[in-house]
């Protein structure tokens, strides 16, 4: 079960780097929970999916040095790595946007449910990126 589990998410993070959204949801839970970075909790695959939307539109990022790890029985797992972006358009309540780039180290944790990732949950220093990128 642990090595599924990595596989799983080291496919997800494949998907990410390939900017293939339809790839990462078809791993998603329908009902999967989303922990944004110092946000709020979203639910359901539509949710994730209007997210990654807008994300896509106001940020390019590719994440580095990707670290997976999952607990024996396969059920949690976490992973950090380094993001590697470009600030393209604003994002309401932040600086603006001038194509400012920016490397910050992140990590997130999973549940794994039937195979599916069912919940996410995202931390990066927002600070740190906020200096960054000129605010």
């Amino acid at each position: 079960m642990q090595a599924e589990s990595i596989a799983l998410i080291d496919e997800y993070y494949a998907a990410f780097n390939r900017g293939d959204w339809a790839g990462m949801l078809a791993l998603l839970d329908e009902r999967v929970v989303h922990d944004i970075n110092q946000g709020g909790c979203e639910q359901g695959r539509a949710k994730f999916e209007a997210f990654l939307a807008h994300m896509a539109r106001c940020y390019r990022e590719r994440l580095e040095d990707i670290v997976v790890m999952a607990t024996p029985d396969g059920s949690r797992a976490a992973a950090e790595f380094t993001v590697h972006g470009t600030y393209l358009a604003d994002d309401a309540g932040l600086p603006k946007a001038r194509g400012q780039r920016y490397v910050l180290p992140a990590g997130a944790f999973f549940v794994i449910r039937d195979g599916r990732i069912a919940r996410v949950t995202n931390y990066y220093n927002l600070e740190d990126w906020k200096r960054q990128v000129g605010a």
